[in-house]
Formats: C-alpha cells, structure tokens, sequence
C-alpha cells in the first residue's frame, strides 16, 4: 500500500517466509504524482517522490532490501499513465519486477483514467504489450476483480495474451466480507501465467482457500499492515 511498503517494512516482514516483495505503490510519470500530492492533501499516506528523483530512489530501496536479503524478489508497483516510465524503472539493476498497477481506487487517480479505471482503457493491451516487449526485468499486472463496467475474465485473458510473467488479482467481492474465489478459479481455467491471488489473506486455511481455487501463488497486505500475521509462510 502506498505510503507504508517501503525497504524498511518490507525487512520486517521478509522473515515471515516471502519469497517476493512489492515496493510501492509508486507514481512515476507527471499526471500521477500530480494526483499523488492532491491524495496527499486530504490527508492520505503515499509515496509521491519527485519525478526527477524516483528512480534512484526506488533504485535505493532495492538496494536496502537486496543487501538484507539477496535471493528474494523485489518488485515495485508502479502508476503510470504510459508505458515509457514503467519501462525505464524496469532498467533499475537489481530490480526484479514492474508490476503495472490497473488496481488502485483513489479518485484523483480513477480520474486521469489510472488505477483500476486502466482497465476500461481501450489501449489497455497496446500499453501492456509495449511494456513486456521492452521492459529488462519480469512484468506483472495487478488489478481488482468485480470492477464496475468491467468483465475481470475478459481483462484477465487479455492481459495474458500479453506474455505477463504474473497476473495478480484483488479478488475483491463487494458486499461480501471474504474472497472471490470463484473469479480466482475462473481466471486460472483461462490464462496461461502464473496467477497470484490476494484479498482476505489472514490466515492459513485462507490461504489454503486461495491456492485450491487456482492459484499459483498468493500474496498478503491488510494482515501483515495491521500487524494480525501470526505464522510462517
């Protein structure tokens, strides 16, 4: 979550067993950091570095993170509203993954059509495609299932069709306090990548929910944020 995964968190929480780590999320290009500081403003955290700097700045954290620790994976999650800032953080030394973020919620993002409004973009596919055709470490794409006006099956198998690496999916049902494990069991019988489920992740029999639904992998936030993790990947 923007504002707290930083390489200093991200150590606390390595020992839990994780073999990746997500950096972020970040804003990258003018549009997003604009959008940054107003999320800012009204009092939200958020990493919103200057344009100029967050290169080296991510570049740090990887450093940070690789020094405690060098054979895990170390992704960042990124904001852009082009593909050419993602593929340049892609060029970091040492940086693993780019995870293309089509998931964020915030107004002032949905606004400039980033979050999880990338996924009504009609050159969604062109703009992913452009960054696995070009980018020099892995590429992964989270995004959130249930998404008003968007069919996350269809999403889901288009990103695919891509070449991602990861698709990585908030399976967030609205109304319903748990997991949707069906869109999970439905996107892994579609796509070729390797699926990474998140959402309601706090405990192991909840991870073993995700994983017998179709997931190759899965990824948690909220529990280790609130500090409620209390076992061993």
């Amino acid at each position: 979550m923007a504002g707290i995964t930083n390489a200093d968190f991200l150590i606390k929480v390595i020992p839990y067993g994780f073999d990746m780590v997500t950096l972020g999320g970040y804003n990258i290009d003018s549009p997003t950091i604009n959008a940054g500081d107003k999320i800012l403003k009204r009092g939200r955290s958020e990493f919103n570095i200057p344009k100029e700097e967050i290169f080296n700045h991510i570049s740090e954290e990887v450093n940070k993170i690789k020094n405690f620790k060098k054979d895990i994976l170390v992704s960042a999650n990124l904001r852009s509203t082009t593909p050419d800032e993602i593929i340049k953080i892609s060029k970091i030394p040492n940086l693993d993954v780019v995870e293309i973020n089509c998931h964020c919620r915030q107004k002032e993002l949905l606004a400039i059509d980033c979050g999880q409004n990338m996924l009504k973009r009609p050159d969604l596919k062109d703009f992913i495609c452009e960054i696995t055709e070009n980018a020099r470490s892995i590429v992964s794409v989270k995004i959130r299932a249930n998404v008003p006006g968007v069919d996350t099956l269809k999403i889901a198998k288009l990103i695919d069709e891509c070449g991602v690496d990861f698709i990585h999916v908030d399976a967030m049902n609205p109304g319903v306090p748990d997991a949707d494990f069906d869109i999970i069991s439905k996107i892994s019988d579609e796509i070729d990548g390797f699926l990474i489920g998140n959402n309601s992740i706090n405990n192991e029999n909840q991870i073993k929910k995700m994983l017998n639904s179709g997931a190759d992998g899965f990824s948690i936030g909220r529990s280790l944020i609130n500090g409620s993790l209390d076992f061993k990947i």
